[in-house]
């Protein structure tokens, strides 16, 4: 490994952390151009659910991606989405980097989410034993004579398939720690290399589980919002009117380099990630607890490790669901963490829903944008503001400010909460 320089080594004498590439997969299109202009022009990706029937279903909106292969005819299920997906950002990633997309001198820290047998599994299955019962031993055996369910339905298989693909080195670290697994997906790659285990790392969060199954299961927990006559309407983080999450799909990559090596090599840096921070609470399968105090701290942690003060952050990228609960305790957290010096906050799932564990990945890459372009991302959907939320929240339009240094908030489910520090590329 390169021996760094003073300039390449942080305030604790860990190498600095570069981001070199980006790539974004959003239901607001393919790409970073095409993201980016999306969401600084306030347009949502939010609309009604065609891939599969939603009769009775309370929730009949999502922010959908629409893949090349749907368009085909193929039916795809949670696992192939997610990977076709992270395959896709990570290509734009390692294009712009300029390193080879075989052949990648670090590991893969892959965020996704938890994947299971689906419905059309189910019914492949009932087929296939038909006409005798659907009892456990029946459906064992024809699971077994069936290897694509295995390939389609098992966690590890994902990193396996893109690890393979984009030559990284050692197993692939797959994750998943709720809302925050993008987040996750990052530290990973960020610690990796400030241990000097690595010079680089591949770190993506992933996620397409817009499915029956899943809509229903954050229905029953009153999470979604029910806004269905009005799709681009419905997600109003903030908002005093708000009544759920619109859940999303999506995928995002990063392209993690110690600045000694980016440098070495020539590349362009994009921007730094700076500081990581985490925190749980495990106060409740769904519930952060009401005092705030998992996600102030986790707040408090990126900031301290990124050698930085409250002071020094110019904008925060909010996790920002729609959630009362949720809104009501980022607020909380931001006035503790702040003061009444808040900086600015928006939240991106306004445009593009709530994109579950690719949301911190995604959220990071248009962080770093919003530096790049000195410009905010607005908050749209924002009628009336709620009195109860005191922050200002650059509702609806998008804002040119002085973007230093970035905070961006993730907070899952179970209490698991990830923050990160994302600063502009070293003069």
């Amino acid at each position: 490994m390169n021996r760094p320089r003073p300039t390449d080594v942080d305030s604790r004498g860990r190498p600095v952390v570069a981001v070199t590439g980006i790539g974004l997969v959003t239901p607001l299109g393919f790409g970073v151009a095409a993201n980016w202009a999306a969401l600084l022009a306030g347009t949502s990706g939010i609309r009604r659910i065609t891939r599969f029937p939603t009769n009775d279903l309370r929730t009949t909106i999502a922010g959908t991606v629409d893949l090349p292969e749907e368009a085909e005819g193929q039916v795809l299920t949670a696992t192939p989405r997610v990977t076709r997906m992270a395959a896709m950002a990570a290509e734009e990633a390692l294009a712009e980097s300029g390193l080879d997309g075989q052949d990648f001198p670090g590991p893969l820290m892959l965020g996704m989410p938890p994947v299971e047998v689906e419905w059309p599994h189910r019914f492949e299955l009932a087929r296939r034993v038909a006409p005798a019962p659907a009892t456990y031993q029946a459906l064992t055996l024809a699971a077994t004579g069936w290897p694509t369910l295995y390939e389609t339905a098992a966690f590890q298989t994902v990193g396996e398939q893109l690890a393979a693909r984009f030559g990284t080195r050692g197993s692939p670290v797959a994750v998943t720690t709720a809302c925050a697994t993008g987040a996750s997906a990052i530290q990973l790659g960020v610690e990796a290399i400030q241990r000097g285990e690595t010079e680089a790392a591949l770190a993506i969060g992933a996620d397409g589980t817009v499915q029956p199954e899943a809509l229903i299961r954050f229905s029953l927990l009153s999470a979604l919002s029910t806004r269905n006559d009005d799709p681009t309407g419905a997600s109003r983080p903030f908002e005093k009117n708000r009544g759920g999450f619109v859940m999303s799909e999506g995928a995002a990559c990063l392209v993690l380099e110690s600045l000694a090596h980016a440098r070495a090599r020539g590349a362009r840096i994009l921007g730094l990630v700076r500081g990581c921070g985490e925190k749980s609470d495990s106060f409740h399968r769904t519930r952060s607890n009401p005092d705030g105090s998992a996600v102030i701290r986790a707040m408090r942690n990126a900031i301290e490790d990124a050698g930085l003060t409250p002071a020094d952050i110019s904008y925060v990228n909010a996790h920002g669901t729609g959630t009362p609960e949720n809104d009501k305790m980022e607020n909380l957290a931001m006035r503790a963490v702040f003061g009444e010096a808040a900086p600015p906050i928006s939240s991106n799932k306004s445009m593009i829903g709530h994109t579950l564990s690719a949301s911190g990945a995604i959220e990071a890459a248009f962080s770093l944008l919003a530096i790049r372009d000195q410009m905010l991302p607005p908050t749209i959907n924002h009628v009336e503001p709620d009195p109860a939320i005191t922050l200002d929240v650059v509702p609806n339009v998008a804002r040119a400010a002085k973007v230093g240094n970035v905070l961006s908030n993730s907070f899952g489910f179970g209490g698991q909460n990830v923050c990160l520090v994302l600063s502009g590329a070293p003069t």
